[in-house]
């Protein structure tokens, strides 16, 4: 059972099964040229809010080697996708102007797509110059995303795709990761398997 908290925005209902700290392992197992790179590492994830409707995103792994050496980190936002209103806040420091929208699960509800589920939009920023928009959705403890837009700068390694998949199956988050990057087309990049610390 997933206790919600108290002041949550009624539209993070929907993905409030990711709320919390979750950690474990995964591998990379990723064709770079003629060579297979393939190793585990330690995985710790969190996922929280401030009230708004997003939930703050963290991500920290490290290599599974005698001295723990880390490996990538990358932060962003995950929300509902929807139309911003006047009730809105932004951009920028703006403040909303009046009535905020979605308040309630009845006018959440109303965000349901063709599918049963909800459209969703995550941003995820990696501190080598990359970053990544997705679109997807949320059914139940599944999200399914793929990326509709990748900016890099000019000095970061090519990054061209992406999709992300995660579910939720006895207690625990499984995740999987695919790649077009390094003149590789989109292939199977990195999954894991963690479990909510908190």
């Amino acid at each position: 059972m997933i206790d919600l908290p108290v002041n949550l925005p009624a539209e993070l209902v929907p993905l409030s099964w990711l709320i919390g700290v979750w950690e474990g392992t995964g591998v990379v197992n990723f064709a770079v040229g003629e060579e297979i790179r393939n190793y585990e590492f330690g995985h710790r994830m969190s996922f929280t809010h401030d009230g708004l409707p997003h939930l703050n995103y963290t991500s920290y792994t490290w290599l599974l080697d005698d001295d723990l050496t880390p490996l990538a980190t990358e932060t962003g936002y995950w929300r509902l996708s929807r139309q911003a209103t006047e009730g809105d806040p932004g951009p920028g420091l703006l403040q909303g102007v009046g009535i905020q929208p979605f308040t309630t699960a009845r006018a959440v509800e109303t965000l349901r797509n063709a599918s049963d589920g909800f459209d969703i939009e995550v941003s995820i920023l990696h501190p080598g110059g990359v970053s990544e928009l997705y679109v997807g959705q949320v059914k139940g403890p599944r999200i399914d995303l793929a990326t509709d837009a990748v900016m890099r700068s000019v000095t970061s390694k090519e990054h061209t795709a992406s999709t992300r998949i995660c579910g939720l199956v006895d207690n625990h988050m499984l995740w999987a990761w695919d790649l077009a990057a390094l003149g590789q087309e989109l292939a199977t990049h990195a999954s894991g398997r963690l479990a909510r610390l908190e």
